[in-house]
C-alpha cells in the first residue's frame, strides 16, 4: 500500500476523495487521526492509503517519468491523460503529483 499526500480543495468531501482515489473514506480517516464527523478544510493535507495496483485510475508522478511514459505504461492515450488532467504542455509535470488516468 503506498501513501501520498492530497491537499483538500474547496467543494471536496472525504467520499470524493475516496472515490476519486479508489479508496475508503474508513482508511482516510483512520491514516488521518479524523474522528465521525470527517469534517476537512480546504489547504488541509490529507495522508492517503492507495493500493496502486488495484487502482490505476491514478498514477503518482516519480523522477523521471514523462507523460508518454506514463500513457506507454499504462496503455493510455496521451490526449486522453492531459486532457483528463487539464495540461495544456505535456513536458510540464513533476514528481509527486497526482494524474488521473481514467474517468
Amino acid at each position: 500500500m503506498e501513501m501520498v499526500t492530497y491537499t483538500v480543495r474547496p467543494g471536496n468531501t472525504l467520499y470524493a476523495i475516496a472515490q476519486f482515489f479508489g479508496t475508503t473514506v474508513k482508511k482516510i480517516a483512520e491514516a488521518n487521526g479524523l474522528s465521525c464527523p470527517y469534517t476537512i478544510y480546504p489547504g488541509q493535507q490529507l495522508v492517503l492509503p492507495i493500493d496502486q495496483i488495484k487502482s490505476p485510475r491514478y498514477y503518482v508522478v516519480r523522477p523521471g517519468d514523462t507523460i508518454v511514459s506514463i500513457a506507454d505504461r499504462y496503455g493510455l492515450e496521451l490526449e486522453n491523460i492531459l486532457a483528463l488532467n487539464n495540461l495544456e504542455d505535456p513536458n510540464i509535470i513533476y514528481p509527486g503529483q497526482i494524474l488521473r488516468l481514467t474517468k
